[in-house]
């Protein structure tokens, strides 16, 4: 067992927290695809346009760990969908599938051994892998908040 395997495990964990609030796979279940589109009155962003945020921001921090090719994406136009709602009936359920298979990839790097949590990444400007894996899991959690948030707002929130 290495010494790094606890925080290893925990962080993997937090990637999908919902222990302490809900988490990403409940506030994305069974939005109605005429309510996805819709901001509430008053807030600027419906349920697609975080989804989507969420979605991108994560890919987007994958690639900078990954990738020493990355590429800065502009701010904010790069990270939010232009439209409030959703391309067509399947982006929803795509948009999902793709944060998870991101989300497990980011699992993946937190749990593989060969990867120095506390290194900088080489590519980057000072951030180690640790910052970024934190900065995911902070994320989607502020996001998940807020699309729970909207979702009772529109009227969509049975989960309790």
């Amino acid at each position: 067992m290495e010494p790094t395997d606890p925080l290893r495990s925990q962080l993997s964990r937090y990637l999908a927290w919902h222990e302490a609030h809900a988490g990403f796979d409940a506030a994305v279940k069974g939005v109605p695809f005429a309510l996805q589109g819709q901001p509430p009155a008053g807030l600027p962003h419906s349920p697609w346009q975080l989804l989507e945020h969420m979605r991108i921001a994560q890919a987007d921090i994958l690639d900078f760990c990954r990738n020493a090719s990355y590429v800065h994406m502009k701010w904010p136009d790069d990270y939010w969908p232009p439209n409030p709602a959703p391309p067509g009936e399947q982006a929803w359920d795509e948009s999902v599938g793709a944060y998870r298979r991101d989300r497990e990839a980011m699992q993946q790097l937190t749990s593989d051994s060969a990867v120095d949590l506390f290194a900088r990444i080489p590519h980057g400007e000072k951030q180690t892998y640790l910052r970024e894996v934190l900065l995911v899991a902070d994320h989607a959690s502020y996001h998940v908040g807020q699309l729970v948030l909207v979702r009772r707002l529109l009227g969509c929130w049975g989960a309790g």
